[in-house]
């Protein structure tokens, strides 16, 4: 659900940034760089103090929030570069067409980047499923607790039990997920990849 939710914020916010005409977009990006720039350690306190003042700690609704403020600058600037590699003569072909911007972008450039929605998908799917630290942080209820949490808690428990073969099960449901959406994306991600490179 948050990789929906981010893509659904970036892929608008990187159309606005690429194609847009007004005289803050390169401030708005320069704004997107430094947010990547800010290690995720020190936002521990502000986000556990913000989220326990708004009664977000501790639940699944703020841990999946906070994973969408996190990923929302690396996401856009991303599909930033491969709306930029969108030619020009084709949205304004498309305008004088009469196309409004949200037809352009809703037609023409998300079917085109394609293969940079499905790459930031891939990037998000796997930082958020192997996410440990902002959930360590954010949520204490052991009932809520996410499968890295899980399994470093059965890693634990296993140093002093010697069940090896319950941890390598534990590890087996953390990494196949991974590992078939990347098997069966690969050819997308890498061509995303490429296509971001040289816009």
């Amino acid at each position: 659900a948050s990789v929906v939710v981010i893509l659904m914020i970036s892929a608008p916010a990187a159309y606005v940034l690429s194609r847009g005409t007004f005289r803050l977009r390169h401030g708005l990006t320069t704004y997107l760089i430094l947010g990547m720039g800010i290690p995720i350690p020190l936002l521990y306190i502000p986000l556990f103090a913000l989220f326990s003042q708004l009664g977000l700690a501790n639940s699944l609704f703020g841990l999946s929030l906070a994973f969408v403020v996190t990923s929302i600058p690396f996401t856009t600037y991303l599909l930033t570069g491969f709306f930029s590699g969108v030619p020009s003569a084709i949205g304004d072909a498309a305008t004088m067409d009469g196309a409004t911007e949200w037809q352009k972008f809703a037609h023409i450039f998300l079917p085109l980047g394609r293969s940079g929605l499905i790459t930031a998908a891939i990037f998000n799917t796997i930082w958020l499923w192997n996410e440990y630290q902002l959930t360590i942080v954010l949520v204490t209820d052991q009932d809520l607790k996410t499968l890295p949490l899980g399994l470093f808690a059965l890693q634990s428990s296993t140093q002093y039990s010697g069940n090896w073969t319950q941890l390598y099960a534990g590890v087996t449901i953390v990494v196949v997920p991974t590992l078939i959406a990347f098997i069966v994306l690969s050819e997308k991600m890498i061509a995303g990849m490429t296509a971001g490179a040289v816009k």
